[in-house]
């Protein structure tokens, strides 16, 4: 190196940080868990069964060169609004919107792209006919799994397209036409679908689409442009070929998403291929389960869609636009998460509509100051996104309230319900899950009880059914 201007320092990276190997970053990481299981506190177990690590380095990397050197070549991506897909085109987007997690996206939508290969080659090249071929696919809201996804889809159908002996290595290319789904959208805080769209455009983008549509739910279509527009004359994503390549948190993941879908793959075409799997039942059946999984992780609150089962807007009672839903043209059924609550909050509005005014519940707080703040802002999203009115306060004075929630620390609910309970006709219900006090404050005229292991969509409907609602639509 030339000698550095006098008064200046040279900057010796490799000095200042030298090479720290794994086993030195797991010593300090042990320490730190003091005891704690490792696997329960750092990794990450995504819905489709994946171990997520929290953090990788270079060694991630070995055996994966082919990986690393299947990348795409072109930069950029064509922005296409309101197109109408080829009849013929390879629908994973379906899939999503039918339920199915990554894995399943692309172990079966490899499937029908086989298919349809070798019904295409019995009268032309394998050259000619992959260029026939389009996959149409959806970007979900877990922004690297989709990213990875898009990126082992295209290692995918590589491997398969070379089963079919293609003179030219161009042929194993695969066309993407991705698109934002209708799955984690909601009528209700619909801008917040805005913000949805946009990061799944993101993920699209960095995971290698060739054309992209951004569907407006809820809000403008001029927007749904201006998310392309933004990314491209602003950010500069088409700068790019392949952003994500070499990161070693996304590579391994691409990997791991790309063998369990090629699994699933081997495991369809051991039952006849997608069509019989399909007729069959088989793929029906494994995207309910999906589905079940997925709403039970939404309805005990452990997966957020925000302003719908968590952080709801308290001042939105109605949609403030209905927002068409044209049904998809499939063999499988669409599905949207919030429906559920969207359920629920139709109810209350119907309740409303016919009585004239919206149920209220009362949060009374008292005590313990960082307990009853908690447990009150807990109950406010709880109950809110039911479109109940939600009122806090310190002081109980003869309101109007038509349920009561009480919100303190454990050993503060014993005389708290004694003291309210007698003085109030409607129901009393407890913030939290003091085990040892249940019976104890049932006596005292307590009558449930709400806690981060309450069921939302039972517990809210529970509540409507005895607060005398209708059934809801």
């Amino acid at each position: 190196m030339p000698d550095p201007t006098p008064g200046s320092e040279v900057l010796n990276l490799s000095r200042e940080f030298p090479p720290i190997p794994t086993s030195a970053w797991e010593a300090v990481i042990a320490k730190d868990l003091k005891g704690a299981d490792y696997d329960k506190r750092l990794v990450w177990r995504t819905e489709e069964g994946l171990a997520v690590r929290p953090y990788y380095r270079q060694e991630n990397l070995a055996g994966l060169e082919s990986q690393l050197c299947m990348r795409r070549n072109s930069r950029g991506w064509e922005i296409v609004a309101d197109a109408e897909p080829k009849k013929d085109a390879i629908r994973a987007d379906l899939l999503h919107e039918a339920g199915a997690h990554s894995i399943q996206e692309l172990g079966y939508a490899i499937a029908m792209g086989v298919e349809r290969l070798a019904e295409l080659t019995t009268n032309k090249p394998v050259e000619d006919a992959v260029r026939e071929i389009e996959f149409i696919m959806a970007v979900g809201p877990s922004y690297f799994i989709e990213i990875a996804k898009l990126r082992a889809a295209r290692l995918l159908w590589a491997q398969a397209v070379s089963a079919f002996n293609p003179k030219s290595p161009d042929a194993c290319n695969v066309k993407l036409h991705v698109r934002t789904p209708r799955r984690n959208k909601s009528l209700y805080d619909r801008h917040t679908n805005l913000l949805r769209a946009a990061t799944e455009a993101l993920s699209a983008v960095i995971g290698g689409c060739d054309q992209l549509t951004i569907e407006a739910f809820g809000f403008d279509e001029h927007l749904a442009v201006n998310i392309q527009r933004i990314l491209q004359e602003e950010s500069h994503l088409d700068a790019v070929a392949d952003p994500a390549g070499g990161s070693y948190y996304i590579e391994t993941l691409t990997d791991s998403i790309a063998r369990e879908a090629w699994k699933l793959f081997q495991q369809v075409e051991a039952e006849g291929g997608y069509v019989r799997s399909l007729a069959a039942g088989s793929v029906g059946k494994a995207l309910a389960a999906t589905r079940a999984a997925r709403d039970k992780a939404m309805s005990g609150r452990r997966r957020a869609l925000v302003g719908v089962n968590n952080y709801p807007n308290l001042m939105e009672k109605k949609p403030e636009g209905e927002v068409p839903l044209v049904a998809l043209d499939g063999p499988l059924p669409q599905y949207r998460v919030a429906e559920p609550f969207e359920k629920i909050r139709r109810r209350t509005i119907d309740h409303a509509s016919t009585t004239g005014r919206y149920p209220k519940v009362l949060l009374l707080t008292r005590g313990d100051v960082k307990m009853k703040g908690a447990r009150s802002n807990f109950c406010l999203n709880f109950f809110g996104c039911a479109a109940f009115d939600m009122v806090v306060s310190e002081e109980f004075n003869d309101t109007d309230a038509d349920l009561i929630i009480l919100c303190s620390s454990d050993p503060e609910y014993l005389a708290f319900a004694q003291d309210i309970c007698p003085k109030v006709k409607v129901p009393v219900l407890v913030a939290g899950n003091p085990k040892d006090q249940i019976e104890a404050l049932q006596a005292a005229g307590v009558q449930g009880f709400v806690h981060v292991l309450s069921d939302a969509v039972q517990t809210l409907t529970e509540w409507q059914n005895k607060l005398g609602m209708r059934s809801g639509r």
